[in-house]
Formats: structure tokens, sequence, C-alpha cells
């Protein structure tokens, strides 16, 4: 009898999986304790192994697909079973050859709705889920155009997700027909793409009618395959008044969604745009060239007393959200409100530590900053302290033995997070060494989405920037994260006389479920041991 596998709940805050990669094809034999596939959750890539014996008749999620846990994921059974009913029930499509089921399929293609028919060879490319917490990709730039010849595995796009900008390249040979999205726009996972198929196949109704059914915005700027804009109707265009708002008799605006929407973002008066489109139709183009008439003043009244004024124009730019912003913005959100944040600080002595790295520095080949001295310090300390390095849970606390800490690096959309892990375990220079790699690598958004996951407990500098205090959000599922200020020279009382000392003030934020005062203080007590007395931390 067949039996049903469904998406496995691998970690406790798993919900939904990412199929990595399949061991079995369809097809094959199983055997009880046979790895089946390699599935992606929240916190790692974990194989999943059978606790059924049989033939693998069906795959439900592809190579690069997702699904939510308890989703069907496969099913076994005998050789030549009829499984039409349980792929009927469940959640998943109906059954594809064995061709298509060992394919793999980063991209999703499907058919936009049944009453418009794929023509042979064509493909609806949609946006691909490039990593397990994406929900929307934006275009960052097309290797290809419309007309190009595509071969598999050429490049047809960068895509920038809320982690990093990726390629992401073609599983069909073909000619590119349509781009669904410009450079810049943005579109949900599973949103329309791109079509490919023999050149000169009209496509124009499959995008129609995809776009329709809501599942990729429309652009004016479609290739000469896709559907143009629809002039408005005969009767109606010749009511078209010759003015710069190229409104109708009767009010009405002519303008395409997608400039309505531009002119919207970027307040603009749509009554001072004059339309280049059929009939005087606003579009993008009319948009993107619309420079605003110099502000008019009017003549005082004479009656009135004379009042200055100011001929000016208000300006400003407008950018739209990355989807990096955008998840920084919801993660940052969630922290805030939902872990309970209290705040401890502390000024250490510094003496000790500048003259340390004087002295390491002067070694040949070996630049350490004090940065790398307070991530070597904190992941000492967290070793004696587990509870600063643990994570809550509904039900439970983890309390980590391992140390992997994050450190904040700032990048024009906003802040990533680079692991540097088994910090405890690593020497100064090493850790330098992983900073500096990371810190650049982030910066031109080439750090993989595995380099900024797992992290334990976080530090954040704004020391190089002058800043001498500050408070930080925690990055969960952290229970901590330490803000580092600037070292300043200020006057101290050391043996009750009054001398020129180098202080830094630290932030350590803690979350209170999981945190306690006093235990935030023993923590910051060691890493203050460590801080000002380096050499203690190589005893």
């Amino acid at each position: 009898m067949a039996e049903v596998i469904n998406m496995p709940r691998l970690s406790d805050t798993m919900e939904e999986g990412t199929v990595a990669s399949w061991l079995k094809n369809v097809g094959d034999k199983v055997e009880e304790g046979d790895i089946l596939a390699e599935i992606e959750t929240d916190k790692a890539t974990m194989e999943f192994e059978s606790f059924h014996e049989g033939t693998l008749l069906y795959i439900g999620v592809k190579e690069g697909e997702t699904t939510k846990v308890d989703e069907l994921l496969a099913i076994i059974g005998d050789e030549g079973e009829d499984i039409s009913g349980l792929i009927n029930g469940g959640s998943a499509a109906p059954a594809p050859t064995q061709e298509q089921a060992e394919a793999p399929a980063p991209a999703k293609t499907e058919t936009p709705s049944a009453d418009v028919a794929i023509p042979e060879g064509v493909t609806v490319v949609t946006m691909p889920r490039l990593s397990d917490t994406m929900e929307e990709g934006t275009v960052a730039s097309w290797l290809k155009k419309v007309g190009d010849v595509v071969e598999e595995g050429d490049i047809l796009a960068e895509i920038e997700t809320d982690k990093a900008t990726m390629e992401f390249e073609s599983f069909q040979s073909g000619t590119l027909l349509y781009v669904g999205l410009q450079e810049g726009e943005s579109a949900k996972v599973d949103s329309l793409l791109a079509i490919i198929g023999p050149a000169g196949t009209d496509v124009s109704a499959i995008a129609t009618n995809f776009t329709a059914g809501g599942s990729g915005p429309a652009t004016d700027a479609a290739p000469t395959e896709a559907p143009t804009e629809e002039a408005p109707k005969a009767e109606t265009a010749k009511e078209v008044a010759p003015a710069a708002a190229d409104t109708a008799s009767n009010g009405r605006l002519f303008i395409s969604p997608l400039a309505k929407k531009m002119a919207e973002e970027k307040g603009i008066n749509l009554s001072q745009v004059k339309g280049s489109g059929e009939n005087g139709r606003i579009i993008k183009r009319d948009i993107e060239n619309f420079k605003p008439a110099a502000v008019e003043s009017k003549a005082a009244s004479a009656s009135a007393a004379p009042v200055a004024s100011v001929q000016g124009e208000e300006q400003f730019d407008e950018k739209a959200n990355s989807q990096m912003r955008k998840v920084i913005a919801k993660r940052l959100s969630e922290s805030k409100f939902t872990a309970p944040h209290y705040y401890l600080n502390v000024e250490f002595d510094m003496e000790n530590a500048i003259a340390f790295r004087k002295q390491v520095n002067e070694l040949p080949d070996t630049k350490i900053s004090f940065n790398d001295m307070v991530v070597k310090a904190c992941a000492m300390a967290l070793k004696q302290h587990p509870q600063v390095n643990s994570q809550w849970f509904a039900d439970k606390m983890r309390l980590n033995h391992h140390v992997h800490i994050g450190v904040a690096v700032a990048v024009e959309d906003g802040l990533v997070v680079p692991v540097v892990k088994f910090a405890n375990e690593l020497s100064l220079s090493q850790i330098g060494a992983a900073v500096k790699d990371y810190a650049g690598r982030a910066r031109n958004k080439k750090l993989t989405p595995q380099e900024m996951e797992g992290s334990t407990f976080t530090v954040s500098n704004l020391g190089m920037f002058g800043i001498e205090s500050f408070t930080s959000i925690i990055n969960q599922p952290n229970s901590a994260i330490l803000s580092v200020g600037a070292i300043v020279e200020k006057p101290v009382v050391k043996n009750g006389q009054i001398v020129v000392g180098h202080t830094m003030k630290l932030c350590l934020a803690c979350d209170h479920r999981t945190v306690d005062g006093a235990t935030g203080a023993q923590f910051l007590q060691t890493l203050k041991n460590y801080i000002e007395n380096p050499v203690a931390m190589f005893v």
C-alpha cells in the first residue's frame, strides 16, 4: 500500500522546508533507513531518511522548491501502483512524468490559466525562491534582452533577494520572448519573470492572462511580443482635450497603471504632465522625463501690508525600499516589540588594551583592531556564561555551548551580520582576517546566506565613527547584543589622582526572557577582565 511522505518538521522552529537535493529518483527502490533527500530548514540542511520500503512513485517538491511542514513531499509504494487518488487528494499538483519529477526546478513554471494554451516549447519562468526567507525579489539587471537566444545554463538576470544579489540561470533553451519585470522592479516569488520559447511565438495572451490573474505586475515597457498598452476607445479618444493633463471633458485622466503608480511615488501633479502615448495617454517615459514648472508667485494685494516672500521649489528624492531594507525593518520591528529589552552600561579602562594592541601590531605581518579584541573577549566570556549565549523558544530555552559571533557591518542598503563561527577557538589574527573579508564582501553584496546565519551573540561597533555610546536592537534569536563605542581620552581618577586616561563605553542589550540583570552584569564583569587585561585571554 502506498505511503504519503509529508514535509517533516526537522527543527522545533521549522515552519517550511526547501528540498536542497533528492538522493532518490522516481522509480528507484527505497529501503527503510535510506536517505531520501536533503532538506534545508530554518537552521541547517539536514538529511531526511525514509521510514518505509518500496518504490519512489512520486516527488511533490522539486529541488530548490519550498513547501510548508506536513505538505506532500513524496509517495512510496509498490511499483506500478495507482496513486492518482493520493495526489489529487493532497496538496501536490498532478503527477509528473519521471523525467519531470527528476528535473531540478529552482524557478516555477506553470500554466497561467486553464483557458490559455501554452504553445509547444514555450516555458513560463517565474520569480525563483533564491533563499529560505525570500518572499519577493528585485531584478537588479538583465543579462539577456528580448529576442536573445538563451541556452540552458546561461545567466538570465541578477536577482536581488532579502540577503544578497544572486545570479539566476536559465534551465531552458530557446529565445527570450517576454520580460515581465524591468530592471529595478520587484515582484513576489512565483510571479511572472520571463517567457522563453521558439523565436516568433506569440505569447501576448499568456502574458496578459498571467498578469490579469494577479501573479505579476504589468509594465509599460513591454517587449514587442508582449501585449501593448490598450488605447482608449475611439469614441472616448476624440473627446480628449489637448491640454497638459490629457483629461477628457468628463474629467477622466488617461494614464497607464505603472505611470500612475510612479507619479504617486514621486509626488507629481498629473495635471502638469503632458502624455506622449496614443491619444495623449500618460505613460512611463512621461513620468520619468517630467520636470515641474517653476513656482509662480502672485502679486500681493495692494491693500495688504507687504509680506516678504521667497520663491522656491520643494524638492526631494524617493528611493524604493530594497529587499534587504524591507527585511531589516521587519525583523528589527519583530525583535523590538516581542523581546523585552533592557540595557546595561559600562565603561572600561583601555590603557592596557592600547598598549597590548601596539605591541602585537609591531610583529611582522600582524594587524589587529580593537574590534577584533572585543570579539575575542566576548567569545571567551560567553563560554563562561552560556545563559547570555542562549536562545528563547515558546516552550524552552536553548543554552548554546558553541560561540558564533555576528559582527554588524554597515552597507548601502542597511545592515548585515556575517557570522564568525567558533570565535572562541580563533586567534586574534584569524578573527581580524575573517571580519575584514566578510566586511568587504558584504559591501559588494557577495556574502552567501550561510555566512549570515547561525549567530549566538552579536557585536555592533560604531566607535570608528566617533560614537561614544549607543544602544542596539537584539538580533534575534540571540539573547543579547553588545554596542561598542569609541575610545575617548579624558580625565580619570587613579590612586586618588586625576590623570589623563583612555576609556571605552559599552552597552549590553539583553532579552529579559533569557538573561536576568545579574546574569548580564556577571558577563560584563568577565568581559571587563579580558578587555582591561588582554593577556588574560591567553593564560
